[in-house]
């Protein structure tokens, strides 16, 4: 309790605090990945994910969640995340894709627009 207190007093004005709904959640994504592994394989892909594949995508995405969570509403925050968890899986690509989507409906002219196919395409 004391070596608390000292080491408080020593910090001083320097100890912040980060509210939890501006911290990206943590989530256990290594039993996401295990089960996407698993399942792949059962399902006999010729190119399964592996588990270092999933695991990679999922800190890459939680990286990328570092840069936008703060920008984004609560509300927005709140509903993706129980997305994310939803059925018992937690996934940060799963979040950080319920983000971009939301954010892409709001303006979707930034947007890269997608050109299907057409006869009179290319002779224009």
């Amino acid at each position: 309790m004391k070596m608390a207190a000292l080491f408080a007093a020593l910090l001083g004005s320097q100890l912040f605090v980060i509210p939890v709904s501006e911290r990206v959640p943590e989530l256990k994504v290594e039993a996401t990945c295990k089960a996407t592994t698993a399942d792949d394989k059962a399902n006999g892909l010729a190119l399964p994910q592996s588990f270092a594949d999933c695991m990679r995508d999922e800190t890459a995405a939680q990286q990328q969640l570092n840069t936008v969570w703060g920008a984004a509403p609560n509300s927005l925050r709140d509903s993706c995340e129980g997305e994310a968890t939803s059925g018992g899986s937690q996934s940060y690509v799963d979040l950080l894709t319920c983000i971009q989507m939301a954010e892409w409906v709001k303006s979707p002219s930034s947007a890269t627009r997608l050109r299907g196919a057409s006869k009179t395409r290319n002779s224009q």
